[in-house]
């Protein structure tokens, strides 16, 4: 496989580091999304970064000068949501941002429970010590936890910034627990449904991403044509050390979809 993806009918798009940095997009972004247009090539937006609502990353992209709907997007919350779900848990203790909190109340799940079944983290960029507090007095009773993402960074214009790996390290430094059950990206289900909802094969299919320890990770799991992009977190480095082996890897996105007419 090569750069360009001859063999593939859908991409699976991260966001931070892939299709824009912060608040800007990456440079040939929008002209590699009209090339997938112009191709046929299905495409759906993933971010392991809880942040924000459906609505929030749509307004996001949006703005930004993409075509997009709630139905595009695919976001670690959806995972974590799923997952709350199929263990029957109503009530939860969340940290995590009101965009987060919203989807979560939408579908009947408390998040401001005195005596919650989990607590629930996100990437919370609201961020206080109150609820820092609170939510290690809870795991200190033995309240059990579950993250909505591994990332340990957030990729930036300036660097990473503290993701949810970096709370969940405070967290096991603070009381000594580690996290019942991890959502999102590298898990493979993640992206499965959408491709057999489709009625596609994982090899027609690639995960697109600027991580190797989600992205990349999560292609190999599923079986998809792994993409890696040096536009945000990782580097040659991080390969050379792997175990992840990408399929393809390019600069940008700018470099893909670009020997076919």
């Amino acid at each position: 496989m090569d750069a360009n993806l001859s063999e593939v009918k859908l991409v699976l798009l991260d966001l931070d580091g892939t299709i824009y940095l912060g608040d800007e997009l990456i440079e040939g972004a929008l002209d590699f999304l009209n090339r997938c247009d112009q191709r046929g090539i299905r495409r759906y937006f993933l971010s392991n970064n809880s942040s924000k609502s459906v609505d929030q990353y749509i307004s996001k992209l949006n703005g930004m000068g993409i075509s997009a709907d709630a139905n595009d997007v695919l976001l670690s919350t959806h995972d974590l949501l799923s997952w709350l779900t199929k263990e029957g848990i109503e009530k939860t203790y969340l940290v995590g941002t009101e965009g987060m909190r919203s989807m979560l109340e939408n579908v009947g799940i408390g998040t401001r429970s005195s005596q919650p079944q989990y607590v629930v983290l996100g990437y919370d960029t609201e961020i206080s010590y109150d609820k820092l507090k609170t939510a290690s007095i809870h795991l200190h009773n033995g309240v059990p936890l579950v993250a909505s993402h591994p990332d340990i960074v957030c990729p930036s214009p300036d660097g990473g910034l503290p993701d949810v790996g970096a709370y969940l390290s405070l967290f096991e430094a603070t009381c000594g627990v580690k996290p019942t059950h991890i959502c999102g990206k590298p898990n493979a289900g993640m992206i499965l449904h959408k491709i057999e909802e489709l009625g596609l094969m994982p090899g027609e299919c690639a995960m697109i991403g600027d991580r190797t320890y989600t992205d990349l990770e999560m292609a190999e799991r599923a079986g998809v044509v792994g993409v890696l992009v040096l536009s945000g977190e990782a580097t040659m480095d991080d390969v050379k050390m792997g175990p992840q082996n990408p399929d393809v890897i390019v600069e940008s996105v700018d470099d893909l979809l670009r020997g076919l007419a």
